[in-house]
């Protein structure tokens, strides 16, 4: 299914612990090999050697390697601190789509690995109440120096006091890809612009899309936008359908600022300016000049789906809602489970602090940014800051954990028509369903309110005696 190439695919674009160095080098550029080893990294005194008598290799289960591999021959900055402080990472293959079982059954087997890949999807709360991860705070001091950045969007991530997540970095869910030379063609004010002078929001994305749609040849049909845009049009509020204090899960969904943000999406379909099919990636979409906007996760528009020579793009967070002056990102998080069961505290720790060192150190993120540069000659250092500014603390990341409850609620693959409540809840406005349904949000929100009261209340349970036995 579309959705879970999509997972698949924005997973591997955050392989790098280095910002988004990965991002082109992601989709297998058939060049990548020319620029291995051309990024030289230094060693760091700031991290401890793995301890003489500890275990030194990390089990990585997983559907990508982090070690380098024919289609990512170079070799990742935080691997290279890891193994210079003793460290090594076995890579055990798994699918996406059984991941989880085959956790499960190592963990029935007490044969458990060391790490894995944090998701949106069923990772928190689902599978830590589960017991299939244990705490981080043994290794992971949030106060020092190198994690109290993050601190706050660990507490995010908590069951009975304990934090499950380390994060290491944030990249922005989707971005919007446009090509200037059609801006300009069209008479419109450049996105970026707008960006730059804290101007882009809702009101002139909209009046851009339907301007460019209405305009269009007789002969022509144009659409505004195609992508990945809802969730995140939806959170520039700040506002999720899922909430957590830490204790219990709550019903978000009677928010008056979501309604203001649902009813924008439903417009945005309503009048056609959305194009709804499976457009590929940022090259394949703005080919033909109908389309003026791309949203999607950088993986989309890097490596063999970035730009060509001639070409003129850039990018530009999802517009802002323009009633708050706050910024907010829906987020991408790089961070790697401890498996419940793992005994390699002292490599664990280890590697967590040399993915943070190499987002953190001035050297390391600027090794960071030649990688991405020399696997993306053609982005510019205008669009490359633009990602990094959204992966930054001026922003406030957002997660929803709507993802993370239930299969009904969470799971795209455990519900027949290939997308969970939560997704329908973020997108059903602005398209329609398998029955060519476009529901308005009052009519979405009374079709699934039960649904998500009833999720609710059974992970809330779980809360409970998962504390109650761990207390």
């Amino acid at each position: 299914m579309k959705n879970s190439k999509r997972v698949i695919a924005g997973a591997m674009a955050l392989l790098s612990a280095v910002s988004v160095a990965s991002c082109g080098s992601s989709s297998g550029s058939s060049s990548s090999s020319s620029y291995v080893d051309k990024v030289k990294v230094a060693s760091t005194d700031d991290i401890a050697t793995i301890p003489d008598g500890s275990e030194k290799e990390l089990e990585w289960l997983s559907y990508f390697d982090i070690n380098p591999t024919k289609k990512e021959p170079e070799k990742r900055t935080d691997l290279t601190l890891f193994e210079e402080k003793g460290g090594k990472i076995k890579y055990s293959q798994t699918s996406s789509m059984n991941k989880y079982d085959k956790l499960a059954a190592r963990l029935m087997s007490n044969d458990p690995p060391d790490m894995f890949w944090y998701e949106q999807s069923m990772t928190f709360p689902a599978n830590c109440i589960k017991e299939m991860f244990q705490p981080v705070d043994d290794i992971v001091d949030f106060d020092s120096a190198m994690w109290s950045d993050v601190k706050d969007v660990a507490e995010q991530f908590t069951l009975n006091g304990k934090h499950f997540v380390a994060p290491i970095n944030f990249l922005p869910g989707s971005v919007i890809t446009y090509d200037k030379s059609m801006i300009d063609a069209a008479g419109l004010d450049d996105p970026y612009e707008l960006y730059q002078n804290s101007e882009w929001n809702w009101d002139n994305w909209y009046d851009m899309m339907s301007e460019f749609v209405s305009n269009a040849p007789a002969d022509v049909e144009r659409f505004g936008i195609n992508g990945w845009f809802q969730t995140q049009v939806i959170q520039q509020t700040g506002k999720t359908m899922v909430n957590y204090d830490g204790e219990k899960f709550t019903n978000n969904i009677n928010d008056p600022d979501i309604e203001r943000a649902e009813d924008l999406l439903y417009q945005v379909g309503k009048n056609n300016l959305v194009n709804g099919n499976w457009l590929g990636n940022a090259k394949q979409a703005l080919k033909d000049g109908n389309l003026l906007f791309y949203c999607m996760g950088t993986w989309a528009m890097t490596g063999n789906n970035g730009p060509s020579d001639a070409d003129t793009w850039r990018v530009v967070p999802v517009p802002s809602d323009p009633n708050t002056d706050e910024k907010y990102m829906t987020s991408d998080m790089t961070a790697y489970m401890w498996v419940r069961g793992s005994t390699a505290n002292e490599a664990v720790k280890c590697w967590y602090e040399c993915c943070r060192m190499a987002n953190t150190d001035e050297t390391y993120k600027e090794n960071g940014k030649e990688k991405f540069l020399n696997a993306n000659p053609n982005w510019t250092e205008d669009m490359y800051q633009v990602i990094v500014d959204c992966s930054s603390s001026e922003y406030n990341q957002v997660f929803d954990y709507g993802y993370g409850i239930s299969s009904t609620m969470s799971d795209d693959n455990a519900n027949e028509d290939g997308n969970c409540v939560t997704r329908k809840l973020y997108e059903y406005t602005n398209k329609a369903d398998d029955n060519g349904k476009q529901f308005s949000w009052t009519e979405l929100r009374e079709s699934y309110s039960a649904t998500v009261d009833a999720e609710l209340k059974t992970i809330n349970d779980a809360v409970v005696a998962f504390n109650k036995k761990n207390s």
